[in-house]
């Protein structure tokens, strides 16, 4: 079976197209596709089908839909139901975005290590798939949601392409296709450079020269904008007769090489500007953590990430507009992987911030906030503010505002990517946003925080299956062969897909390369010893959960310490509150916080519209552990004595409950 989404969306078997009547199940089927061995909600389903205004039928409909896709995609492809949504399985199917992305990837590997030949080759072949506007058959509301990030990419591809064409000497081929590019997209600085790299090349100086002040006026009138650095750097190089086939690109990929900056043309390595070129000027921060070699899984929300990253530098240089987001938000409970996702997307868009990389991890190691004070101190320095002794960031620590202006001072105007790292609150967020609208701010935090409202935020939940066993075996240093498939199999579910869990088991059966998988399966086998297993060195998943649990006040964590008894399956808060003895809407509030502290998922809603809520295997595990309770002022945290009150209250959860949920 083929699938394809990168023009009108069709599935294709042996005989040909499957029919498809209709843009809503061209929408469910693209839904599905766009999300690989994701589950789609039913919430989301129903904003893409019928935007803010779905009938009361919805569901019926969705599901609807899916029986008749089920008939005509056959026995090859399954539609799943799984909640709270649906889920594709199409193992032996080609999905041509998935291929497109493939391509892409490689040629964008090839650009950076300067295999030009091979690197237009991959473009080429990755632009091809393409037959038309991705998503021309499903709803308008999909389209307003997805084709942004879709031809985003394609346009990203294309640039990339012509950029290996014109270091080939191509220059004649592309001219004419740069110029409809051009046309369709007046104000993308980068092509509009090519162009006039490609027509000088061609001995039209003169064209050359027009096509920048045509943009320069493009820029001014509709964007109220001079034209970037790099498009002056072109303009330059022209009239100076330095874009010859020797010289680099004007814009673009970074040439291999540890520096990972775009060029800046004849005036790069002069020692002046903002640290821009590649040469002996002013380099800036790169803070960022090392990357993580056997990154895995996570490529819908990579793609997504990278795409609106790649969009938000190419506007920090006036190309494409100024509306788009420039904060990035990744949630999700602790150990879900978010450190990792922000690092390894940072790295692979580093090279489009030439200002540098700031990093700063928001948390002490023991899951205390850091003071946002002090962490102005460190990322000043890092941007060259002068230490103490010469009466720099320092020299004012008790003076926050001061050290706000001076941040954003010194972040004013240069096209910087900042990582935020586990972020706790507001209070400490708001005075490290900069002010400038050139800097890109990743953060990372286990729920949603109002300063970052309105940019475009990913949510990120456990891994599937497939990801979870390929992670596993990565950090074990081991495959699993056929007689130990079972057992790694039994493994992944123990992690029940927090990556945490698969890096601490992987790594401890790396440290014991003599021990047979099954030993350790049958260790995590045991609920009430699992939390106990997953523990090596610094890692553990006990005390990652943990410090989510201080963010819950006394009432929060008996809350969650009584949601032990409801098992793995989904539930109300009316059922919440039987466990609790308490009304359905003093249950909602207590059911709200863990949601708000990453402990608690709102996976849905029941047949009468109740948000349905789940708490994942391992949080259910540390509360049947009673290691939620509240504990006096003063103690350690878990197993410790519990107040009267909550006592109390935790009489209320079933013994049999208990029993069951330990039981799983």
């Amino acid at each position: 079976m083929e699938f394809r989404v990168l023009g009108p969306v069709e599935a294709r078997d042996d005989g040909g197209r499957v029919a498809l009547s209709g843009s809503k199940m061209h929408t469910v089927l693209a839904a599905m596709l766009l999300a690989p061995g994701q589950v789609v909600s039913d919430s989301r389903l129903s904003s893409l089908l019928w935007g803010w205004d779905p009938p009361a039928t919805a569901s019926a409909q969705i599901y609807t839909y899916m029986s008749r896709l089920r008939g005509l995609l056959g026995s090859e492809v399954a539609v799943v139901r799984r909640q709270p949504g649906y889920l594709l399985v199409a193992r032996d199917s080609r999905v041509d975005l998935l291929e497109f992305e493939r391509l892409e990837r490689q040629g964008q590997e090839a650009l950076r290590r300067q295999e030009y030949a091979t690197a237009a080759s991959l473009l080429h072949e990755a632009l091809e798939l393409w037959h038309g506007p991705a998503l021309a058959n499903v709803t308008e509301f999909m389209r307003d949601m997805e084709l942004a990030p879709l031809e985003e990419a394609r346009i990203l591809a294309l640039e990339n392409r012509i950029e290996a064409d014109l270091a080939l000497g191509r220059h004649e081929r592309v001219t004419g296709e740069l110029t409809a590019a051009v046309a369709q997209h007046p104000t993308r600085e980068r092509l509009r450079a090519q162009l006039m790299t490609a027509l000088y090349r061609c001995g039209r100086q003169a064209d050359a020269l027009g096509t920048y002040h045509e943009g320069r006026k493009v820029l001014v009138e509709q964007l109220g904008v001079d034209p970037g650095t790099a498009l002056g750097a072109t303009y330059q190089a022209v009239l100076g007769g330095e874009l010859g086939l020797e010289s680099p690109p004007p814009i673009g990929m970074a040439p291999a090489g540890s520096g990972a900056r775009p060029w800046a043309g004849r005036d790069a390595g002069t020692g002046t500007g903002t640290g821009t070129g590649t040469g002996t000027g002013p380099v800036g921060p790169a803070m960022l953590p090392p990357d993580i070699d056997d990154f895995t899984g996570r490529g819908s929300e990579l793609a997504a990430l990278g795409s609106m990253i790649s969009a938000a530098a190419d506007s920090s240089r006036g190309e494409g507009g100024s509306s788009r987001p420039r904060r990035f938000l990744l949630t999700g409970m602790a150990g879900i992987g978010k450190t990792a996702l922000a690092v390894h997307a940072a790295h692979a868009h580093a090279w489009r911030y030439p200002d540098g990389q700031l990093y700063v991890d928001l948390c002490r190691p023991d899951g205390t906030p850091r003071d946002p004070g002090d962490v102005l101190r460190r990322l000043l320095r890092a941007l060259g503010e002068p230490g103490p002794e010469r009466g720099g960031a320092s020299a004012a620590p008790d003076d926050l505002e001061e050290l706000i202006r001076r941040y954003r001072s010194r972040t004013a105007e240069r096209r910087l990517l900042i990582v935020l790292d586990n972020a706790v609150s507001d209070v400490q967020l708001g005075p490290l946003l900069p002010g400038s609208a050139e800097a890109t701010v990743l953060v990372t935090c286990r729920t949603q925080l109002t300063h970052v409202a309105g940019s475009f935020s990913l949510g990120l939940g456990p891994l599937n299956d497939d990801d979870a066993l390929t992670l596993l075996a990565s950090a074990a240093g081991r495959s699993p062969a056929d007689g130990a498939a079972d057992t790694f199999d039994d493994l992944v579910a123990c992690c029940a897909g927090l990556p945490l869990a698969l890096r601490v088991t992987g790594t401890r059966l790396a440290a014991r390369p003599f021990w047979p998988a099954a030993r350790l399966a049958a260790r995590l086998a045991e609920p009430r010893f699992r939390l106990d297993e997953l523990s090596y060195g610094d890692l553990s998943v006990r005390d990652a959960l943990w410090r989510s649990v201080l963010l819950l006040d006394a009432g929060g964590r008996v809350v969650l310490n009584a949601l032990a008894g409801t098992g793995p399956r989904p539930f109300t808060a009316q059922q919440a509150g039987e466990l609790l003895g308490v009304c359905a809407n003093e249950a909602e509030r207590g059911l709200e916080s863990l949601v708000d502290a990453a402990l608690l998922d709102i996976c849905g809603v029941d047949v009468t519209g109740q948000p349905l809520y789940r708490c994942h295997e391992l949080v259910r595990l540390l509360a049947l552990a009673g290691d939620t309770a509240p504990a006096p002022e003063g103690s350690a945290r878990g197993r410790s004595p519990k107040p009267a009150a909550a006592r109390a209250r935790l009489r209320l959860v079933p013994r049999a409950g208990l029993a069951a949920a330990a039981s799983g």
